[in-house]
């Protein structure tokens, strides 16, 4: 099963895939999305277009996206918003299933604490991936939302097969 995980942000949007086998999971491809400092419009095209890319090329089984978190500038928010809005649109585009998490699940399914830090969040990816560098930190991000939503599976799966018994 392959994963793709995304953080999302105007000006920045981290991407990470993973590869499940098993009890194996492997770091297939991370990085950044950069859109530059053009108009809001422009940067969402390239949101978009950079994750119909990582879809086409990597064909991901599914995709988890970060949820929005509240913040105390409005404007930053909506922001963000519209830069998770193109990315999932990017995912659903071509026919991926989408699951969400808050910043505050992903961190704790990856560093056992919901109110991590981000230095914490890329030594655990590190470790959990056995990387030979940190990740930037929203790639790193990306992972953890990736692991996250594996985690999470795994986690239903078992649930369900305990409800059969």
């Amino acid at each position: 099963m392959r994963i793709l995980g995304i953080d999302p942000g105007s000006r920045f949007t981290g991407f990470g895939i993973i590869e499940v086998h098993g009890d194996t999971i492997v770091a297939l491809h991370r990085g950044v999305i950069k859109t530059g400092g053009g108009e809001f419009p422009q940067r969402l095209g390239i949101i978009f277009n950079g994750i119909v890319e990582l879809v086409e090329e990597f064909s991901p089984d599914e995709a988890a996206v970060e949820s929005v978190f509240i913040s105390k500038n409005a404007g930053s928010a909506l922001k963000l918003g519209q830069a998770r809005g193109a990315a999932i649109c990017a995912v659903v585009s071509r026919g991926v299933l989408v699951a969400e998490y808050s910043p505050r699940s992903v961190k704790q399914a990856i560093v056992g604490r919901g109110s991590a830090d981000k230095v914490q969040v890329q030594h655990m990816i590190r470790v959990l991936l056995q990387l030979k560098e940190l990740p930037v930190e929203d790639a790193a991000d990306a992972l953890a939302v990736a692991l996250c939503h594996h985690h999470t599976q795994q986690t239903a799966v078992r649930l369900q097969a305990l409800e059969q018994r």
